[in-house]
């Protein structure tokens, strides 16, 4: 009895960790929630949304590794699934998708679809394969697009967004430069973190090397 629960409990938290996700997507389109979320733009955007991409990133990471492979497979490789994810989160961002998104029900539909398969799955099957390079890549577009989007909602003397009034649309703009401005110190702060350790450990190395080499030294000396 105690060998058949150890062999059904991987099972079990595998599947909760299936579920998990599309329970949250669930819960963001049940109507008093997602009205609510929708009726600020700070929290349509930096609060819902996410939330969508995430649920698609963690339903990814949950699947088997082998079903992992095959769709990464199927997708040509890394690169364009990371690039997949970009454009759709980049889309969602635009002023005319949100009005669009808050006005039409098969837009918004659209919006709880893509957003969870279209850039958070995406994402979190390319990430492992993406290396330095590609991650920094993600992370960099991720800031600039943030802070020229908070921007240009700051700048604009009229509105962008017709479902939003102009101090909504101000207040979403300041809230997306912050967070770009953090998340970027953030990220920069973890890759000097990340490096320090890499470059301590070369020094005893090194200085491991100079005994080696004057003991060599002295022994040739010693039969002279």
């Amino acid at each position: 009895m105690t060998r058949r629960t150890a062999v059904l409990r991987p099972a079990r938290v595998r599947a909760l960790r299936v579920a998990a996700p599309l329970l949250l997507v669930g819960v963001l389109a049940l109507a008093p929630l997602r009205t609510g979320l929708e009726a600020s733009m700070s929290t349509h955007m930096l609060v819902q949304m996410p939330l969508l991409a995430a649920a698609g990133f963690l339903f990814a990471r949950a699947l088997p590794a082998r079903w992992r492979g095959a769709l990464q497979r199927l997708a040509g490789g890394a690169v364009p699934l990371a690039l997949a994810a970009m454009l759709a989160s980049s889309y969602w961002m635009l002023p005319r998708a949100l009005d669009a998104a808050l006005v039409d029900p098969w837009v918004e539909a659209a919006k709880f679809a893509s957003l969870p398969l279209l850039a958070g799955a995406p994402l979190a099957l390319a990430w492992a394969r993406l290396g330095p390079i590609g991650r920094g890549f993600v992370w960099t577009n991720f800031f600039s697009m943030l802070a020229v989007l908070g921007w240009l909602y700051i700048a604009a003397p009229v509105r962008i967004c017709n479902g939003y009034l102009v101090d909504q649309q101000q207040a979403a703009g300041w809230l997306m430069v912050q967070l770009a401005l953090l998340s970027f110190g953030g990220w920069l702060g973890a890759l000097l973190v990340g490096s320090a350790p890499a470059a301590s450990d070369e020094r005893p190395a090194v200085a491991n090397e100079n005994p080696s080499a004057a003991g060599g030294g002295n022994a040739r000396t010693h039969p002279a």
